[in-house]
């Protein structure tokens, strides 16, 4: 038996096969279980051929994918479930076929198993009654494609425990997803809208108010999509929105019932012809019935308690990949307006407008930072995982408000900071930087980064320990934002970099003062002259990271830290930690003007492409980050944050700049002048 916690999957079919290949990713190990053998065999040739593409594609190591593939069993012994914790029924939407998986699992699992439903179409609390043990149920809603797409939405029923639900919560983090949590209603948050979207488009069809092509431009252009309702339905099937549409209008009314025309075009067994002139001049009336739509059915969501705003939000920029979700749109078409295109669905319909949305004229406003309070312990949690926690203005201010309110709670004897998805913090937003550099706003993002640095120092002189949790990536701001907290918690998929000398700047929110005072001023120029990203292993032994521990074992770790309190304050150590001498060597004495012109001399032809390397980063950016490290051997942290600010005006003014950051949005590689 292997010492790999264990989850299951039941229906091998290609759902059931990618949620599978999914956990297994992220190191578990999957029973895939289905009736026959032959069901098996497909669902493991659906996992191989989707992670041999992901090898021609560079996102996975042939090694990688070949582990993957190890840690897949598949099985049609459904005794073998005994040592899952949780298992995931993903068979086709028939409830009666359902319901006979629940019932055999009941025979075949442990009493702490967790028991999720991958439904799309029915009620969670449908497959109660034939389940043993109904406390431990829960609807886990995966989207297509379940090994790439990261939303999940849970659903617990009215008799699902709170130990159930945390632990299918706790196992979609730990499987890199995405999860909000919603009510057992029909089409939960996410359908719930989309499929009207979908519907309604037909609809115009149907009227004769626009045709396919003019569909398909419209809602490309407002509601800034890749693809258009039409060719969504071509690409994920035609007979699987009229399901969902029969569904939703079977449960919810005449309004969500399906087109008579989307039944016909099953019936044809066709995809939509997307061909067409585009007319311009009725983008205004498709506009106006795709967005009503849209925001009347988010409305009548929020109105239920089906999810909230921000998981309405959430869902359509991770599950749909809309980049902005159905709320911000109204704020960004304006909120009087859309609440005007809502209305007159509504009227048309003879429904009610939801009271979120009634009467509402200002914008609405998102929790980019949530605070949840467990055993004394308050954890702050950046919920932006679709732009992987990125820091802006907003996410900033929100965050500094969350930590001095739990700073100031009696009830609270520590803080965590962490993030939700596969990110901790990616750095700051690159966007942000762009736009205001172009626009010649260079003190507000003087101002926006002072702000951070507030924030920054108000963890350090804390009176309670604050902890960094990293259970994924960190990068520039991010791992800067880690350094100021007393304690760094890590996870195997934790990481620690600093790009900045890559992209035209220097570490400004801490990075050439912190880092230095962890690992000493050599080994500080090595990590941000390369912008070498470290695992959260080698990071520990370095000393950036002060526990490195399994998923599971994280909780018990910050309360030991808490309990611990406060750490001695740190200073520049006079060397590199023990190991990495090497790797700080060659940054001991050389001077970052000599790597930019190339005439650094180097010991050994590794050393020599290290400097190579480095050649290729921004001159004034590395020149820069080479004064401030030095300083920070003699400097306090104050004075030492005050040198990193005197010198942003100067290095956001350069073309190296606006460059090195435009190069990562445009996915370019930039070329620098040094100026």
């Amino acid at each position: 038996m292997s010492d790999l916690r264990t989850l299951a999957v039941v229906g091998a079919g290609n759902m059931g096969s990618g949620i599978a290949q999914k956990m297994a990713t992220e190191g578990f190990r999957v029973l895939l279980v289905d009736l026959n053998q032959a069901a098996v065999d497909r669902g493991l040739a659906n996992i191989a051929k989707t992670l041999d593409e992901g090898v021609a594609r560079k996102i996975f190591k042939p090694e990688q994918a070949e582990g993957i593939k190890s840690r897949v069993v598949g099985t049609t012994d459904w005794a073998q479930l005994a040592a899952a914790e949780l298992v995931v029924e993903a068979v086709f939407e028939d409830l009666g076929v359902k319901k006979d998986v629940f019932r055999r699992l009941g025979e075949h699992t442990r009493q702490d198993c967790v028991l999720g439903t991958n439904t799309s179409s029915f009620y969670v609390r449908d497959l109660l009654d034939v389940t043993k043990h109904p406390e431990r149920v829960v609807g886990l809603h995966y989207f297509y494609h379940p090994a790439k797409n990261r939303l999940v939405e849970v659903i617990p029923t009215a008799v699902t425990s709170k130990a159930a639900l945390a632990k299918a919560q706790a196992i979609q983090d730990a499987i890199a997803k995405t999860p909000i949590t919603c009510k057992d209603a029909p089409g939960f948050v996410v359908n719930r809208y989309f499929v009207p979207w979908l519907n309604e488009a037909v609809r115009l069809l149907e009227e004769g108010k626009a045709n396919i092509a003019t569909v398909e431009a419209a809602c490309k252009a407002a509601f800034g999509v890749g693809m258009g309702p039409f060719e969504l339905m071509n690409v994920t099937g035609v007979p699987i929105a009229l399901h969902a549409a029969t569904t939703l209008g079977r449960e919810l009314g005449a309004f969500y019932a399906p087109a008579a025309l989307l039944a016909a075009q099953v019936e044809k067994k066709a995809h939509w012809d997307l061909g067409g002139d585009v007319v311009e001049a009725a983008f205004d009336v498709v506009v106006d019935r795709m967005a009503g739509v849209t925001f009347l059915v988010a409305g009548q969501i929020v109105d239920e308690g089906v999810g909230t705003i921000d998981d309405v939000d959430l869902g359509a920029r991770v599950g749909l990949r809309w980049p902005y979700g159905p709320f911000e749109l109204m704020n960004r078409h304006g909120v009087a307006a859309s609440v005007a295109m809502a209305a007159s669905v509504a009227k048309a319909w003879n429904l009610p407008l939801p009271k979120c949305l009634a009467g509402r004229s200002t914008p609405y406003t998102f929790a980019l930072v949530t605070t949840t309070v467990e055993d004394r312990v308050a954890t702050l949690t950046i919920n932006r995982p679709d732009k992987l926690n990125a820091l802006n203005e907003e996410v900033v201010g929100q965050l500094d408000a969350a930590f001095r309110a739990a700073a100031a709670d009696p009830a609270v004897d520590g803080i965590v900071i962490t993030g939700k998805g596969k990110a901790f913090i990616a750095g700051a937003d690159i966007a942000y930087f762009v736009e205001r550099i172009k626009t010649s706003r260079i003190p507000e993002i003087v101002t926006f980064t002072r702000n951070g640095h507030a924030t920054l120092r108000a963890f350090e002189t804390c009176a309670k320990p604050v902890i960094a949790r990293l259970d994924g990536l960190s990068l520039g701001g991010g791992s800067e934002l880690a350094l100021a907290c007393d304690y760094v918690v890590a996870t195997k998929k934790a990481s620690f970099g600093f790009p900045e000398t890559s992209i035209g700047i220097y570490p400004g929110l801490g990075g050439t003062q912190r880092l230095s005072r962890r690992v000493g001023t050599a080994l500080a120029k090595a990590m941000i002259y390369t912008g070498n990203v470290v695992g959260a292993e080698q990071a520990a032994k370095m000393g950036l990271v002060d526990a490195f521990v399994s998923h599971d074992d994280v909780a018990a770790t910050i309360a030991a830290l808490v309990k611990k309190g406060k750490p001695a304050a740190r200073s520049v150590p006079s060397a590199p930690p023990t190991g990495f001498e090497a790797m700080a060597a060659p940054f001991a004495t050389v001077r970052a003007k000599d790597l930019s012109a190339g005439t650094a001399t180097a010991a050994t032809p590794d050393v020599a492409k290290t400097y190579d390397r480095v050649k290729s980063k921004a001159p004034v950016a590395l020149a820069l980050a080479e004064e401030l490290i030095e300083a920070s051997a003699t400097l306090s942290i104050d004075a030492g944050i005050e040198a990193e600010l005197g010198n942003l005006t100067k290095i956001f003014s350069t073309a190296d700049a606006l460059t090195g950051l435009s190069a990562v949005l445009d996915r370019t590689r930039p070329t620098y002048v040094g100026r």
